[in-house]
């Protein structure tokens, strides 16, 4: 196992009294793959978005060997940190092409005055599109996508930002099982790039293809993690998602 790039220690999250993530503890090394999965209300957007830094919890998060204390997200981006959400969130009146422009621009480097000057965004953006299988659509508007599409697109916006962990939150929710194939393809040959993966999923047979390790959150607290065919057979984790 290389080196953790992502070392999460004790993180907790409270909403008023409702207790979101208690102590939740997560390591994630260069290039791995791991599923995060729960029942609903688990906590494991919340822990997305505590890595992300769009909500500040107790605990310490280090990445690649750096405490990000109360880094803001901005910040957090340049040093290697992406996340989709669940509903994609692209400018819907701007071109595809145009969608990967901005964090190529803005977020991919730390003096994106520089980067401008070179004007390479626009050869580097066609790469990334042909990554995803979007090539084609790059001059249509991104609100005329279909749902897959958006998909594709909310992955290539954080791939242009060159991350080395992104954490895909409910990146295949609302397609058809073709369509999943499709997206966990792409989300499949981010290891080949050495970037790491945290797969937030609810579709256990896409979660069970694409992930090395799966961590469960149950109620804020991590209850499992470890080998995928350890987890889907540990009794606390059939529990949380049968009952009983």
């Amino acid at each position: 196992m290389s080196e953790s790039l992502l070392v999460a220690t004790k993180v907790t999250k409270r909403f008023g009294g409702f207790v979101a993530l208690e102590g939740v503890d997560l390591s994630v090394a260069t290039g791995e793959r791991v599923g995060l999965i729960g029942p609903n209300g688990s906590g494991k957007s919340t822990f997305a978005s505590c890595i992300a830094g769009t909500v500040r919890g107790g605990g310490t998060i280090r990445f690649d060997g750096r405490d990000l204390g109360s880094m803001p997200p901005h910040r957090r981006i340049r040093l290697g940190i992406a996340r989709t959400f669940q509903i994609p969130r692209p400018f819907a009146s701007m071109t595809v092409l145009d969608n990967l422009r901005v964090p190529l621009l803005y977020a991919a480097q730390k003096h994106p005055l520089l980067q401008r000057s070179l004007g390479h965004e626009r050869d580097e953006a066609m790469a990334i599109l042909k990554q995803v299988g979007l090539e084609a659509k790059a001059d249509r508007v991104s609100r005329e996508l279909t749902q897959v599409d958006m998909r594709k697109l909310e992955l290539a916006r954080a791939i242009a930002s060159h991350p080395k962990l992104l954490v895909a939150d409910e990146a295949l929710a609302g397609l058809s099982p073709s369509e999943v194939d499709e997206v966990l393809a792409i989300l499949l040959e981010m290891k080949s790039r050495g970037v790491a993966v945290i797969l937030i999923e609810h579709i256990m047979r896409a979660v069970l293809r694409f992930s090395e390790r799966i961590a469960v959150l149950v109620a804020g607290r991590k209850i499992a993690d470890g080998p995928p065919g350890t987890v889907v057979r540990d009794p606390e984790v059939e529990r949380a998602y049968l009952g009983g």
